[in-house]
């Protein structure tokens, strides 16, 4: 299955995005599609049968057009249009000023006077509204394609509007040229005039105000140097970023930025990743530490080896997420995608029945068919589409500003039903930089032996623990293992020198049905809040060590700040007992759960669903990604397993756990706003269109076109501004 992100021109409504993603779906070899309005982009897995081109030909049946594959690189303002409006602008004036200059005694414009001259007046103002026309054949081309494809859009009830209006008015200028002046005043041009200028108008005002939502993935791509120094012989070379290639050395100078993602090779330094991370505090860097792309290097001469180039560095796998996460659909989304769907063939049916009763009561066709484009104009649903999709968007660049890396819609919506928050310990609650504490040695072995033989295994490990013994590690103080294997919730087995040899927890006692004779060292341990290793050789227990761990910053903080929002919150470790209580305990955690396996982690997230909570499961290991893969939402460190990342649904860039409170609160104004919005683009749509079908006629109150349009642009604009309000979302 592969996957892609086209870049879509020519939508403009919920409609043209409903339309095109249907169309999609429906395609043999396309497996899924969901088309986000606001970034104008159309995420799609299709199989191998299916081409590129296959798709685009599908995007341009469906009366859109493709502008190739997304690049994060690309810089799409474009400002071509803003003539367009100011000259159509001033020719839809000139419009209105020719019908109304005299109703409103107004100087008349001498040769087109309706009473002196009826032919050039109505000659002039049919001129007037076919440029218009020519000037909105998207809307009208799209409109009569999605008809085609049984798909009506906003664009299908504005083209059924104005070319009705149009084509009345044609009727009415074809016998004014034959001497009937009298229908000179069954003219309605200029509703065709104005409803296309507004429409084309909101849509430009949509359009900035969308380009605006982008600015976060912008800056992220904008923020990597264009060249860097590239060492070669002792040298340096200045080159570009196209030019360098992985295991390169480049050399970094104080102030300068990191050109691609590496590993120190030489020198120290203090590295600013803010941009990525979301906080101002400078991070210390020296030998084997890893940089970024786009961070800049403070205060030290560095040297570092090229690791991820292009496409694979992080700054492009953060702006993929965040468009991808963007493109995908929230269940609120879904819901309004399906409103829409049969709003508007039921608004079609409504302006059929009203032309058809008003015809029936005796009205004139001239008021009939007034009121029959006043509903098809004034009912578009595009303050309904751009409802959830700008709050979505706005709230995803939202998170990356803050070091949230969010995978799809779905996730940032259901971020604000949690009601349980599970935490793994070590590498999650704690930084998972263990020390060896105290060393029971059992064996003939000496101290340094003993760490030599557990070090050679831990190093081929993924989990914490092994940070413990990096000193060992880095020193290559380590023996030839042979037949590694993880034991999952336990430990590590390994031969060395043909001696079998395992290291992990109080569990391996069981596995190998041996008595344990050193709970009472194992106590002392545990006392003095250590996480334990046995290590066995040949089933006999040859060593106890004792490690300890450090608490990440800010996390007592983080449990008060959850509770406060009333979640439940639950410690979920494979640790001993005792351990986990007392940093329990130190954090304030109410509620442990210790010494489970990965698959007993599953099934506590397994019960506590199946019990209706919401569950949100946060870790680091490759024991926790069956857990992160079971919960409602799951939330990954940056330095987690590459399975762990795969198996979440967020990334914290900055491993700082307060980002689940910020989260949970960015979740929540997300949801108030998209349903401010569909409120007041629900609540507009059921005021005006009994309104446009003359309910109000008896008081003196109705419509005519273009107040329809206007209405409809407002009603957009309205969505749009209350959208932009979450850019200024602070935290409580």
């Amino acid at each position: 299955m592969k996957k892609v992100i086209l870049k879509i021109s020519g939508m403009s409504c919920s409609g043209c995005s409903s339309s095109l993603e249907k169309y999609l779906n429906k395609q043999d070899g396309v497996n899924y599609a969901s088309v986000n309005l606001v970034l104008a982009e159309a995420l799609i897995e299709y199989d191998d049968k299916l081409q590129i081109s296959d798709l685009e030909r599908f995007v341009k049946e469906a009366g859109f057009e493709s502008l190739g594959e997304y690049n994060e690189k690309e810089d799409n303002k474009n400002d071509k249009g803003k003539l367009g409006l100011i000259i159509f602008g001033i020719l839809s004036f000139l419009t209105l000023y020719i019908c109304m200059s005299h109703m409103l005694n107004l100087p008349v414009i001498k040769y087109i006077d309706i009473n002196r001259y009826p032919v050039n007046y109505s000659l002039c103002l049919f001129l007037l509204a076919t440029i218009f026309l020519i000037f909105g054949k998207d809307i009208i081309i799209k409109g009569i394609k999605n008809l085609i494809h049984k798909s009506p859009s906003m664009d299908t009830l504005v083209t059924l509007g104005v070319i009705t209006s149009y084509l009345y008015s044609v009727y009415n200028f074809i016998l004014v040229l034959f001497g009937n002046n009298t229908y000179v005043e069954n003219l309605y041009f200029e509703s065709c005039v104005i409803v296309i200028f507004f429409i084309k108008i909101g849509r430009y005002i949509d359009l900035k105000s969308k380009e605006k939502t982008k600015q976060a993935i912008k800056e992220l791509v904008q923020i990597t140097p264009k060249t860097a120094l590239l060492k070669v012989d002792g040298k340096e070379n200045k080159v570009t970023i196209d030019e360098i290639k992985k295991d390169d050395i480049l050399i970094a100078k104080p102030g300068m930025k990191i050109a691609v993602d590496g590993i120190i090779t030489k020198g120290k330094t203090h590295i600013d990743e803010s941009f990525i991370t979301g906080e101002s505090t400078l991070n210390k860097k020296t030998t084997n530490d890893t940089v970024v792309a786009g961070s800049i290097n403070v205060d030290g001469y560095i040297e570092y080896k090229a690791q991820k180039i292009g496409k694979d560095s992080t700054i492009s796998e953060i702006v993929r997420l965040v468009v991808e996460s963007s493109n995908t659909k929230a269940p609120i989304s879904r819901i309004t995608d399906t409103v829409c769907s049969y709003f508007v063939p039921i608004v079609i049916i409504i302006s059929i029945l009203t032309f058809v009763i008003y015809m029936i009561l005796g009205y004139e066709f001239k008021e009939s068919m007034i009121s029959f484009v006043n509903v098809l104009v004034v009912s578009c649903p595009c303050a309904l589409g751009l409802a959830p999709a700008l709050a979505i968007v706005i709230s995803e660049g939202l998170c990356a500003k803050n070091g949230i890396l969010v995978k799809n819609s779905e996730t940032l919506e259901n971020a604000s039903k949690i009601d349980t928050i599970i935490f793994d310990k070590t590498g999650t609650l704690t930084y998972g930089n263990l020390k060896i504490s105290k060393i029971f040695n059992y064996s003939k072995y000496s101290n340094d032996e003993l760490i030599k033989i557990i070090s050679s295994i831990e190093i081929n490990s993924n989990h914490p623990i092994k940070n413990a013994f990096n000193q060992y590690i880095n020193d290559n103080k380590i023996e030839k293992v042979s037949e590694f294997e993880e034991i999952s919730g336990i430990g590590l087995k390994a031969k060395i020198n043909n001696k079998e040899i395992y290291i992990g927890n109080n569990k391996l006692f069981n596995k190998l049905n041996i008595k344990n004779k050193y709970e009472s060292d194992e106590n002392v341990l545990i006392s003095e809040e250590n996480s334990i290793i046995y290590v066995i050789e040949n089933k006999k227990v040859i060593g106890l060590i004792g490690v300890k761990d450090i608490i990440r910053d800010n996390v007592k903080k983080t449990i008060s700040k959850l509770y406060k929002l009333n979640k439940e919150i639950i410690m979920l470790t494979g640790d001993n007992e005792k351990t986990a209580n007392m940093v329990a305990k130190e954090l304030g955690i109410k509620q442990v759960i210790a010494n489970v396996l990965p698959k007993e982690k599953s099934q506590v997230i397994k019960d506590l669903i199946n019990n209706k909570k919401k569950v949100m499961m946060v870790g680091d290991g490759i024991n926790d990604a069956p857990a992160l893969a079971l919960a409602t939402t799951s939330v990954s460190i940056n330095n987690a397993t590459d399975i762990a990342a795969d198996s979440s649904d967020v990334i914290l860039t900055n491993n700082n756990l307060e980002k689940i409170y910020t989260l949970i609160l960015i979740s929540k104004s997300t949801i108030k706003n998209i349903k401010q919005n569909l409120f007041w683009a629900f609540f507009y749509n059921i005021c005006m269109i009994p309104i446009a079908i003359g309910i109000l006629k008896p008081f003196s109150i109705y419509l005519n076109p273009m107040i329809a349009s206007f209405a409809m642009t407002i009603s957009s604009l309205t969505v749009v501004f209350n959208s932009l309000r979450l850019k200024n979302f602070k935290e409580k």
